[in-house]
């Protein structure tokens, strides 16, 4: 039976939150002593002290990956019994379904009724989709010279460092540690500072599950410690998820050590075309709406851009503003609350000052543009421009909080380009009941992912997930994300 409010917050009074990092089976302090605090967005509330990892942190780290890598403990598993293992933590995540989405609301801010049904569902679901596709797939037998057996095989590519962002912490790193566990890797999570606490539950369960002490380990830490992953000699490969900027310097340092392979996931500034021929004008607007303030608009595919046909404006301007005031803010903790808390201070000052930079270029508020609860915690009413521009900042700047920037076009052509016009390409979406357009407009949009008619949809792991241009390279999600975390090898026999 789900919780009440009145119940979640009694639980939040009685759970027990680790702080320390994860290495080599054991819950440890950093050696150094240094530690950070962790702070509830929505109360401002101390939750708990964090090891910070320092070098002495990341060696033993390694050490203990490589190690336990190498001694094939877990690589050579037989697929069946890594999948297992895999399956079992997989079911220890839902079977501690309400304590992860605790941690998770308290850390990020994140409603409650998100956590406990997207959340941490679809991180046990991508476990346990990756544990059943281990024994699915299988290499080649290469058409040779029939004195030779050629074999094109896959093999785990070592020691994976995953670094993920606080949007999402356990979904965007069960993206990341499924596929690589899946593979016969070992692997170093490396959550945000501003969201580390349900990564570093996990460790225990995954330990509890039965796998090897090595092949999962977690570093809290700042961006010091990615940095040392990212350069260090004895990683095999970096996946990571969060900002262009950071993600490039992940590279550069990747490439300046040991060359190891590197997957990015970057930012995004999605163009959501509505037509004119739109078939549902009242629904594509509360998809609009869902589009830009599901999860304060901290998401990498936020419908941040929202094009609309200018014949249609005012209609679904004023279905949208309907839709918007469902995502007011409210207490993370309340079931009924439609939006939560910004992540922390440094994240809230950004969005503010990009609601004041959008009032200063003369972009029209349609809805919101204020902080609220402000006697409480970090909350920022839904909040819509109309940008007389597509060039204005917040049209091309990724602000990662609950601010949509509409923009007027007259026809298709005029729309494509529009939606193109960015460094960006992950995501993309467009509207419309000519099932010929709807085609001919996705195959022109530059982005990873298309929907049409929707947004957002495709929670199955089926469908990879991954984007064009500046937001990044490689795929998570579907079998592909798990060919990320593989080396292919040729092995030929003379007969």
């Amino acid at each position: 039976m789900a919780r009440t409010h009145a119940q979640w917050k009694a639980f939040s009074s009685e759970i027990q939150i680790e702080g320390r990092a994860f290495i080599d089976g054991q819950y440890v302090n950093a050696a150094d002593g240094r530690s950070f605090d962790c702070i509830n967005p929505a109360t401002g509330d101390k939750l708990a002290s964090i090891a910070w990892a320092g070098e002495h942190e990341v060696e033993q780290a390694v050490t203990a990956a490589r190690r336990a890598f190498d001694n094939g403990g877990w690589s050579d598993l037989p697929p069946l019994a890594r999948g297992r293992i895999l399956k079992r933590f997989a079911a220890l995540i839902r079977e501690h379904r309400d304590e992860l989405a605790l941690l998770e609301t308290l850390d990020a801010g994140k409603p409650i009724g998100d956590t406990t049904t997207v959340d941490v569902p679809g991180a046990a679901y991508c476990v346990e989709w990756f544990a059943e596709a281990i024994d699915k797939i299988g290499g080649e037998v290469a058409p040779v010279d029939p004195k030779l057996v050629g074999l094109v095989t896959r093999e785990a590519i070592g020691v994976v460092a995953a670094v993920v962002p606080w949007n999402f912490p356990i979904l965007m790193a069960s993206w990341k540690f499924g596929p690589a566990l899946a593979a016969g890797n070992a692997l170093i999570l490396k959550p945000s500072e501003k969201s580390p606490l349900t990564a570093i539950r996990l460790a225990a369960l995954a330990k509890q599950a039965g796998i090897p002490d090595g092949i999962f380990q977690v570093l809290p830490g700042a961006g010091d410690v990615g940095k040392r992953l990212a350069m260090h000699m004895d990683i095999d490969c970096i996946a990571f998820t969060g900002s262009t900027g950071v993600g490039k310097l992940i590279a550069a340092d990747a490439a300046q050590s040991n060359l190891k392979r590197v997957w990015l996931e970057l930012g995004g500034k999605s163009p959501n075309i509505v037509l004119s021929d739109c078939p549902d004008i009242a629904r594509a607007a509360r998809t609009a709406a869902g589009a830009i303030f599901y999860n304060m608009g901290e998401m990498c595919t936020a419908g941040s851009r929202l094009l609309v046909q200018e014949d249609i404006k005012d209609a679904f301007i004023a279905e949208f503003k309907k839709a918007a005031a469902g995502f007011y803010p409210g207490d993370p903790l309340d079931p009924a609350s439609g939006m939560g808390a910004i992540v922390d201070r440094i994240q809230y000052d950004k969005v503010l000052s990009y609601i004041d930079k959008a009032k200063s270029e003369g972009a029209e508020l349609v809805c919101g543009g204020k902080a609220t609860h402000t006697d409480t915690g970090l909350f920022i009413e839904p909040t819509a421009f109309v940008c007389q521009r597509p060039d204005m900042t917040i049209c091309r700047e990724e602000i990662f909080g609950p601010v949509l920037s509409i923009i007027t076009f007259k026809d298709v052509e005029e729309a494509i380009r529009i939606a193109n016009d960015t460094e960006y390409g992950l995501a993309a979406a467009v509207w419309t009941s000519n099932v010929t357009t709807a085609h001919q407009v996705s195959r022109r949009l530059r982005a990873g992912t298309v929907w049409v008619n929707c947004y957002d949809e495709g929670g199955d792991m089926n469908f990879p997930f991954g984007g064009f241009k500046q937001s990044g390279n490689g795929r998570d999600k579907s079998l592909h994300a798990l060919e990320k975390y593989t080396e292919l090898k040729s092995t030929l026999i003379k007969l």
